[in-house]
């Protein structure tokens, strides 16, 4: 059984190569008919053994039509979603347990499109429909179900139709090359992290930035095309040797700012991944903030920085951090 479970598996994979672009094809597109069709061909065949018995003439007739509507709804089944493209954003990061949601994207270069549900394969719920006009575009938004902390690839998304009567569903398969970062679910109430920089190879680190533009004066400077009015030394007003006047400007710094190191051991007594719950607590509060932060993590080091960026890194290295080699196919930034 499970001989023949990995053939299958090779099979499909082989046949659904990974890509955030999917075409819908007579490759990939399978069709089969519904509780509804074999309830409709069952009963096509009892209406025709009756007019074969009772040698009924409208019998006939009324079981070919019939038959002849079944076979125009299983084309009108298979060609509603022939031909059609579907294209994937990226998603992007998100907490655990949020769910992620992908915005699919699809592409129609023939007649109208109608019914067309798109489920993540993995999940219970029921799929999200959506026509897409005439040589136009449609967009559809699913949610993918919690997932946690890591590297996961964007599942596999099932497409199927069962337009116009129901008699017939119309399927295909599509596997995304995506995939999808899950950050650690941070800590709801965390206390205030340590400001004191840990020890690196047994030097203490350096707690504070030099010194930038800002608001404390440090002295006075010539003046120079972009420099604010209020900066003006106005009291200091001097003819150079061309008769104009000479402007000195205000030099301004702001103060030294102290970066907070957010390191793994500041969390002692805590499990792996409740430390990795409070320190995502940390870096959050400390970016809204505004302050400089480092993260050190055993094996991780990031230099003390702020932005969006670096947010980003640290939110990684915490995301991927004890997970096997398998389970972090990319690297850090």
């Amino acid at each position: 059984m499970k001989f023949w479970r990995q053939r299958w598996q090779t099979w499909v994979d082989r046949r659904h190569a990974r890509s955030d672009a999917h075409t819908i094809t007579q490759r990939n597109l399978y069709i089969l008919p519904t509780a509804a069709g074999l309830a409709f061909c069952a009963t096509l065949l009892l209406l025709l053994l009756a007019t074969i018995n009772e040698q009924l003439s409208l019998g006939y007739v009324l079981t070919f039509l019939l038959t002849g509507a079944g076979f125009a709804s299983m084309h009108s089944t298979h060609a509603n979603l022939q031909g059609l493209s579907l294209a994937l954003k990226p998603p992007q990061p998100v907490h655990a347990p949020h769910q992620a949601p992908l915005e699919i994207r699809l592409h129609n270069q023939a007649a109208a499109r109608y019914g067309i549900g798109i489920q993540v394969q993995t999940g219970h719920k029921e799929p999200g429909w959506v026509d897409v006009p005439a040589l136009g575009h449609a967009q559809m938004q699913l949610l993918l179900p919690p997932l946690p902390r890591g590297l996961h690839p964007v599942p596999v998304l099932h497409i199927e139709t069962r337009f116009p009567l129901g008699l017939f569903r119309a399927w295909t398969y599509w596997r995304p090359a995506s995939q999808l970062l899950v950050y650690p679910e941070p800590e709801a109430n965390p206390p205030p992290p340590p400001h004191a920089p840990p020890e690196s190879q047994g030097q203490v680190l350096p707690h504070l930035t030099q010194s930038q533009p800002g608001d404390e004066t440090q002295g006075l400077r010539a003046y120079r095309i972009g420099d604010a009015p209020r900066d003006i030394h106005w009291k200091k007003l001097q003819e150079r040797g061309d008769g104009a006047p000479q402007l000195w400007v205000r030099e301004r710094h702001a103060p030294q700012q102290h970066e907070l190191w957010l390191n793994w051991h500041d969390c002692a007594g805590l499990n792996d991944e409740a430390r990795l719950s409070r320190l995502c607590a940390w870096l959050l509060r400390s970016e809204a903030q505004g302050q400089r932060y480092g993260l050190s993590l055993p094996g991780v080091r990031l230099t003390p920085d702020q932005g969006a960026s670096h947010l980003s890194a640290c939110l990684r290295a915490l995301a991927l951090h004890g997970l096997p080699a398998s389970d972090t196919p990319q690297v850090l930034p």
